[in-house]
């Protein structure tokens, strides 16, 4: 656990801290700029609060209540390791210094519990269940923040964006579904100084990984006899794989087809797969039910059903994980995922979109998240060694001589004319842009 995760170095004066953080908090929301001692996850976030639009002093909405919080707690995927997260919490709610919080994947608080008196404090800022304490909507917090940044955190004294939060200290940890890796949301311990120690951070990253394991014994994967995946990620043939079978190597147009399929469940007619498929109106609706004839055998028996084209089992596929990751604000577990472009080499208007756009949103994501070590994963990647706005974003973060040689020879080739060829070798898959799709003749 790196230091820069921590909110006090033992043996260091809280009381001395604090004051220090709050002339920093006050020199950042007058200046904008963020003075020397507060640490890079807290000036992150505090950049990320001002560009949403965050004040400081404002409070936190409830968004629900009463009927509708218990029956979104009953369905959410977290009720069902409560139990168990109250055990391992307990002793640090029921001296009345703390508190127990449980957000959703949005920040959403579902559970604060602890004793009474603590508990009174907390409503007057509005941290109770059914209020939504997402970054976004009131700035640094721990539980907003773990799901922001998708990592254990702690925010001490005015580390908080929001003045009113700022007595209080708080560490919390994101919790994981841990079949696909989707957040779904944090465990929070919320109380005083006491709670800006690494052993508290630890602490509630461990309670976070017993609550998944637990997640993983009650939530067996669904369906797993049947289970599907299909691997499109960094690779020109994709991989289909069954549950407890070999996997099975792709044609680069099978590829195509099988992805476009896992990703319209409710399945495509002849005509949406032939103008998803072909740039080229001259291509017959014959070419299209051979490719289709040539695929089925090669899949497990009645996986590839018709009218419409469709997948008679859920299909999980590595794109759409992804895609999953990135909605959730888990961008870490996101660009872990990204083995490369979607079907690198691929034509087909339609996944050249689908690329593209995956692509644009990861980067998007890094540029303004401003995360020093994954902006340096995806620019040492193989496509991203010429992505020149990354490198730009990762030199405002970690301006190192490597870095910045990087960017002036990117700008160098940049300046030099390019002829057709050059371009093609320098185009990169996220780059290609759609196509629309013509009509065609029904097949």
């Amino acid at each position: 656990m790196t230091d820069q995760w921590v909110a006090l170095e033992p043996g260091a004066d809280p009381d001395e801290r604090a004051r220090a953080l709050r002339r920093a908090h006050e020199t950042f929301t007058t200046a904008g700029t963020v003075p020397r001692p507060v640490r890079a996850v807290v000036a992150e976030s505090w950049r990320r609060s001002a560009r949403a639009g965050v004040g400081p002093d404002g409070t936190a909405s409830v968004e629900l209540t009463d009927d509708d919080l218990g029956a979104y707690r009953a369905e959410h995927p977290l009720a069902q390791v409560m139990p168990l997260v109250r055990e391992l919490v307990g002793t640090f709610a029921a001296d009345g210094s703390h508190l127990l919080a449980v957000c959703d994947a949005h920040g959403r608080l579902m559970w604060v519990e602890g004793h009474p008196t603590t508990l009174r404090r907390a409503d007057r800022m509005n941290f109770v269940p059914g209020a939504r304490w997402s970054e976004a909507a009131v700035g640094t917090n721990a539980p907003g923040t773990a799901v922001a940044v998708d990592r254990p955190v702690q925010v001490f004294a005015a580390e908080h964006f929001i003045r009113r939060v700022q007595p209080w200290t708080c560490a919390a940890a994101p919790i994981h579904d841990p079949h696909t890796g989707r957040v779904l949301g944090a465990v929070d311990i919320t109380g005083g100084d006491g709670l800006a120690h690494p052993h508290s951070l630890g602490f509630v990253q461990a309670v976070a990984r017993a609550a998944e394991s637990q997640l993983s014994l009650l939530t067996p994967p669904r369906q797993a006899e049947n289970t599907v995946t299909l691997s499109v990620l960094g690779r020109d043939e994709a991989e289909l794989r069954p549950s407890g079978g070999r996997g099975i190597r792709l044609s680069r147009r099978h590829s195509e087809v099988l992805m476009l399929l896992a990703r319209h469940p409710e399945g495509m007619t002849g005509d949406e797969l032939l103008c998803a498929l072909y740039a080229d109106e001259s291509v017959t609706p014959v070419t299209l039910r051979a490719e289709l004839a040539r695929l089925r055998p090669l899949l497990p028996p009645g996986l590839l059903a018709s009218r419409p084209y469709r997948l008679s089992l859920p299909v999980e596929c590595d794109a759409s994980l992804v895609e999953r990751q990135l909605e959730t604000g888990a961008l870490t577990a996101a660009i872990r995922a990204y083995r490369g472009p979607l079907l690198p080499n691929s034509q087909a208007p339609a996944v050249m979109g689908l690329r593209r756009r995956l692509a644009a949103a990861l980067r998007t994501a890094l540029i303004t998240r401003g995360d020093p070590d994954l902006l340096a994963d995806w620019a040492h990647a193989s496509w991203g060694e010429h992505d020149l706005p990354v490198w730009r974003a990762l030199a405002a973060v970690r301006p190192t001589a490597p870095v910045r040689a990087r960017i002036a020879a990117l700008e160098a080739e940049l300046a030099v004319p390019e002829t057709p060829s050059r371009r093609r070798v320098r185009q990169t898959p996220w780059v290609t842009s759609g196509a629309t799709y013509p009509q065609r003749p029904p097949v």
